[in-house]
């Protein structure tokens, strides 16, 4: 099935989430909407809809980090606040807050054709680490420890994070509906 995305690190996680459930994933060359919103349920449902090619089985996948002790910061804003602060800039903001507790979410919006967009949520809790570790992952990986691991993201490998990821959970609760509402038989077709 087709996945939106530029992101090589997701699409390869996808691939590797999705194959147990013998579901193939292929980028999608189209352009979406990236809006803002402090909602990703919101901004992928949107970027959903705004894909030309609604005739086709895809999916498009939006994920935050939020950090209570900021109020929920960076949120949906997390691809921007990595590209301008990065995890330095978020460890100095969290220099002297005691309650590290964190949530990464993920949320995949799947287009099935004549049904509509479908969204499913996935989340893993953890803490913020007080130093970069690791060097495997994207974004704030080497920055996010789930509960029940002293390892970061970025010190996981592919298989372990997609044991225990945000990701993995919302590609998993997509997966089980598209076998459930007998979506599995996908068409191969070429997209112009």
């Amino acid at each position: 099935m087709y996945f939106v995305t530029g992101n090589e690190h997701k699409l390869e996680e996808a691939r590797s989430i999705l194959a147990p459930y013998g579901i193939e994933v292929v980028r999608m060359p189209e352009k979406k909407l990236e809006v803002q919103s402090d909602c990703l349920e919101e901004i992928a449902r949107i970027a959903a809809e705004s894909v030309g090619r609604r005739d086709l089985l895809f999916f498009v996948e939006d994920a935050g980090l939020f950090i209570p002790a900021l109020n929920g910061f960076p949120g949906p804003y997390s691809s921007y606040v990595y590209r301008t602060i990065g995890l330095r800039g978020l460890l100095k903001l969290m220099e002297d807050v005691t309650d590290r507790s964190a949530i990464f979410r993920s949320v995949v919006a799947l287009n099935v054709p004549q049904v509509g967009i479908k969204t499913f949520v996935g989340e893993v809790y953890g803490t913020i680490a007080s130093d970069i570790r690791g060097t495997h992952g994207f974004g704030f990986d080497p920055i996010f420890i789930p509960h029940g691991s002293s390892k970061t993201f970025a010190e996981m490998t592919l298989n372990e994070k997609n044991k225990v990821s945000h990701r993995a959970a919302s590609l998993t609760k997509m997966a089980i509906w598209l076998i459930n509402n007998n979506q599995t038989k996908f068409e191969k077709s070429t997209i112009t």
